[in-house]
């Protein structure tokens, strides 16, 4: 039973010209006090949705991108400004990339947010999907195997920083601690200082591909799964929930509930009727395809339709995904608030362990357009729901 609804945001200017007929995504390019106003936006989100009753608000960690589309690059140091900012909203860190920390660099600062927060920062660890951002720190993600190793050990690593009083790891990618002297002593261990407060860690990762081995990584250390949200093309694919629940009975023996541990993400956009907010909504949906679609985040798209997408001539033209069909695969949510209502309580129906769903909004929303929607939201869907 959905108890739950958080929102996500990952930082973006209010862009012009915007769907498949504008601007080319590489051919935008905003200046630094513009690239600022995403750091504005996630404030006054953040302030609005402590006031509505929304449960976390979710940003994920991205570096380099004048195009103005993901610009939030240290989240931890955000979330702690957000904290600040609000009441009771909890702010998550989804997503830390791993591979781009030492991990336990990451691990000291979740664990002082944890404090300072008074453990109002929740932990989300993933692999990254830019090699902008990932190869320029130095590690691997062309190479998808090696990105994998080094996200799978880092995790490691840091869960036995937190739940170990004393720790050592010896690994393909990190030593620790190093074999050297130390105030007369042979160096064997380590302990993080400080660790966090609750143990074990509250921590979630998203779910892209879904193969067993990343499902059965997540059983293993206790991190829950977010599905959807933005980049996701359409949908709940059952057959990824009942992946789900056999990971978690092979690695653990435990017997989920479909949809437990789960958070399951949909783009929205309310409005009179279905109709209307298609056709409000259509070109935001478009320019969010034109960003994740180019990273692969929308598994659908062939390669033709990748290079359709750089040039406004040829997009318009091409076959390229609507707005039409992911409301009617269900990864968009669009129409009056009883329509939605209608949606989500099906989706109670098919996910009965389900407890928290994550409405977000299609990248290029305008600011001031995107707190409308989330106060409507509120106010007309999230009372016929408990919690």
């Amino acid at each position: 039973m959905i108890t739950q609804f958080d929102s996500s945001y990952v930082g973006h200017v209010d862009m012009e010209n915007v769907g498949y007929a504008g601007t080319p995504i590489n051919d935008r390019w905003y200046s630094n006090e513009q690239l600022l106003t995403g750091l504005s936006k996630a404030e006054a989100q953040a302030r609005l949705m402590d006031k509505l009753g929304y449960g976390a608000l979710w940003m994920a960690e991205h570096h380099f991108q004048p195009e103005g589309t993901e610009t939030l690059p240290n989240i931890i140091l955000i979330a702690m400004h957000l904290v600040h900012c609000t009441e009771r909203l909890k702010i998550g860190t989804g997503f830390n990339i791993v591979p781009m920390w030492h991990p336990l660099r990451l691990a000291e600062d979740y664990a002082v947010a944890d404090f300072y927060s008074k453990g109002r920062v929740i932990f989300g660890v993933g692999r990254g999907y830019h090699t902008r951002e990932v190869e320029t720190f130095g590690s691997p993600l062309i190479d998808q195997a090696a990105n994998r190793e080094m996200f799978e050990e880092g995790v490691e690593l840091i869960f036995k920083a937190f739940n170990n009083e004393r720790f050592s790891h010896q690994g393909k990618y990190f030593t620790c601690p190093p074999e050297i002297p130390y105030r007369g002593y042979a160096l064997k261990e380590l302990t993080l200082v400080p660790r966090p407060q609750k143990l074990p860690v509250e921590c979630w990762q998203p779910i892209q591909g879904g193969s067993m081995r990343a499902l059965e990584f997540m059983a293993k250390h206790g991190i829950q799964g977010m599905v959807g949200g933005g980049s996701a093309e359409g949908g709940i694919v059952q057959k990824l929930v009942n992946d789900w629940i056999a990971a978690h009975k092979k690695v653990k023996g435990i017997d989920l509930i479909p949809g437990e541990r789960m958070a399951i993400g949909f783009q929205f956009h309310i409005a009179k009727n279905r109709e209307e907010g298609i056709r409000e909504a259509h070109k935001y949906y478009e320019e969010n395809m034109k960003m994740f679609g180019e990273l692969r985040l929308a598994r659908a798209l062939t390669d033709e339709q990748v290079v359709a997408m750089r040039d406004p001539k040829t997009a318009v033209t091409a076959k390229l995904p609507t707005l039409d069909d992911a409301v009617r695969n269900g990864g968009f949510l669009t129409g009056s608030p009883d329509e939605i209502i209608e949606d989500l309580k099906k989706l109670e129906q098919r996910l009965p362990g389900l407890k928290r769903v994550t409405v977000n909004q299609p990248m290029s929303l305008p600011g001031a357009l995107a707190l409308e929607q989330l106060e409507w939201f509120a106010k007309d869907v999230m009372p016929h729901f408990k919690g």
